[in-house]
């Protein structure tokens, strides 16, 4: 028992913490973009409509590293974009945390966006019609009646789009490198000390990863069934 909590005092634990302030932070722009470009999409023609989804679920069924090569080539310091960032306001986002967040966020974006439109679609209009017939505006109608209808649904994805920013391993490994304190995710940590042959750091790792899953689905099927705990069981 000694030598396991003096092996797990001994541990780095950065990968840990930079694992999850990606994925709180990605699962944040995540949030709020998914939603934006859900009501978008809701509202739009069939041929529009067709067209957006293909687009920004596209990272969703590409491998992640194809996605990481494409981020790759805009925001190179060798790419015009990527040297004008860097040049003109110091932003550099290749080998950095910021790599971390563009390319977690980029990869679990879709799961955001495919489960608020969901839950966009399944809202009753009956309550959209009401709503309006009281006067309210689009924007309030849509943060006050849209959304909470819509609430289970936007959770799931939440959690859902957490859970994926947190494992995200080829897109950053390939924008963001394997900097150990500075973009070493838990999932960059596991494939390198498997290449070690450490597979106690390994198993490790693999275990909290486990352990920070299960409770993310719980959660979500906690959330899911809270809201539908008012549908009559047929």
């Amino acid at each position: 028992m000694e030598q396991v909590i003096t092996y797990i005092e001994g541990l780095d634990w950065s990968p840990l913490l930079i694992s999850l302030k990606t994925g709180v932070v990605a699962t944040i722009i995540s949030f709020f973009l998914g939603i934006f470009a859900a009501r978008k999409v809701v509202k739009a023609g069939p041929k529009v409509k067709a067209l957006a989804d293909g687009i920004l679920t596209l990272p969703m069924v590409l491998p992640p590293t194809v996605a990481g090569f494409f981020l790759l080539l805009i925001f190179s310091l060798r790419r015009p974009f990527g040297s004008y960032l860097y040049g003109t306001f110091d932003i550099k986002v290749v080998q950095t945390w910021l790599g971390c967040i563009l390319a977690a966020t980029v990869i679990a974006f879709p799961l955001m966006y495919r489960n608020a439109r969901a839950a966009f679609e399944q809202v009753d209009v009956n309550l959209i019609y009401a709503a309006r017939t009281l006067g309210m505006s689009e924007t309030t109608l849509f943060w006050k009646v849209v959304v909470p209808a819509a609430g289970p649904g936007i959770a799931s994805g939440t959690i859902l789009t957490f859970a994926r920013a947190l494992g995200e391993y080829g897109a950053t490994s390939m924008l963001a490198g394997n900097i150990p304190g500075k973009t070493s995710t838990i999932s960059q940590r596991i494939a390198m000390v498997i290449q070690d042959g450490d597979y106690a750091t390994a198993g490790f790792w693999v275990v909290i990863i486990l352990i920070i899953a299960f409770l993310i689905i719980f959660l979500m099927n906690l959330i899911t069934s809270k809201g539908m705990k008012n549908i009559r069981r047929w």
